[in-house]
């Protein structure tokens, strides 16, 4: 079935700005979304998504409460919500493979929301900037495809991508919002970052840069977080990236070295590094091929369980 604005079938043959402009509403909450400064928002209800990542979980949650991610310049951060169970799901999306990932998270989604009569599946599409090689335009085309070629009906409720979250600079173009938070209870969504990532960040930027696919990290019924197990090959020439000036690294391991957050060299060679201290992290890091679990202690901080 299709994606729809308003019951309407979007037609896919329009530009994201053209598009906008025939649904007055949907402008207008770019607009304020845009205009919104970033919440900080701290360790505690909070689960943090990286690249590659989505977690689902529901109001129920006793643990969580926000789900979010940032760090996102031409990728982009989806939202999808079934407004009957109130499930949510929150995914960093980066073009890999975006036909698969929609795949995983509308069956995440509908797994809680099956015995709900009641309802719709409703999408928010946040982040990517005019970027010089058009990797935005292209990511955003991908997902208002993948999403119209799914069963089930699709309502697009915010969209706040590419041209629509784009400003300039002394002839730079950079994103405005970098990340978003969505309280899972009241499903309100708002500009925000996070100086507490969670758990393992290392080691989850790791598995991402070794190339491996969307996953899940959230059980939401055990309200669990769970890492691994992954395994990669050793990273190939780690020590030469490791020698390089942060400009080379910027240049050569980013997709928009213009517009990357500041954090963004000292973060990758941090995982750089991790990734030359565990070439084999099956014999390092998942000794016994079980993965490593996490949750939250009544102060509302992860407290791994093994």
């Amino acid at each position: 079935m299709p994606l729809l604005i308003n019951g309407d079938r979007i037609d896919l043959a329009q530009p994201p700005g053209e598009l906008i402009r025939n649904y007055p509403h949907l402008e207008e909450k770019a607009r304020v979304l845009r205009g919104q400064p970033a919440q900080t928002v701290g360790p505690k209800g909070l689960l943090y998504i990286q690249q590659r990542e989505f977690a689902v979980t529901t109001p129920k949650d006793g643990s969580v409460s926000i789900l979010g991610s940032d760090d996102a310049t031409t990728c982009h951060l989806v939202v999808l919500r079934h407004t009957g169970s109130g499930a949510t799901c929150l995914t960093h999306c980066d073009g890999s493979s975006t036909q698969a990932e929609v795949s995983l998270i509308m069956s995440a989604v509908k797994s809680f929301s099956n015995d709900t009569e009641c309802g719709r599946l409703e999408v928010h599409l946040v982040g990517g900037f005019n970027d010089d090689r058009q990797l935005s335009q292209k990511l955003t085309n991908q997902l208002l495809r993948t999403f119209d070629l799914q069963q089930d009906d699709v309502h697009l409720v915010t969209f706040c991508v590419t041209e629509l979250n784009d400003r300039k600079e002394k002839d730079n173009h950079f994103p405005i919002i970098y990340g978003i938070a969505v309280n899972v209870k009241t499903a309100e969504i708002f500009h925000a970052t996070f100086p507490d990532k969670g758990p393992d960040e290392d080691l989850r930027s790791a598995r991402m840069l070794t190339g491996s696919p969307m996953t899940n990290i959230y059980d939401a019924k055990r309200e669990q977080l769970h890492i691994g197990p992954y395994f990669w090959m050793p990273f190939p020439h780690v020590d030469f990236w490791l020698e390089q000036d942060d400009k080379q690294i910027l240049q050569n391991l980013s997709t928009s070295p213009l517009a990357e957050p500041p954090h963004f060299v000292s973060h990758l060679r941090s995982t750089l590094l991790f990734l030359k201290e565990h070439p084999f992290p099956n014999d390092s890091l998942f000794p016994n091929r079980k993965p490593r679990l996490y949750k939250k202690t009544e102060e509302g901080l992860w407290e791994r369980l093994f």
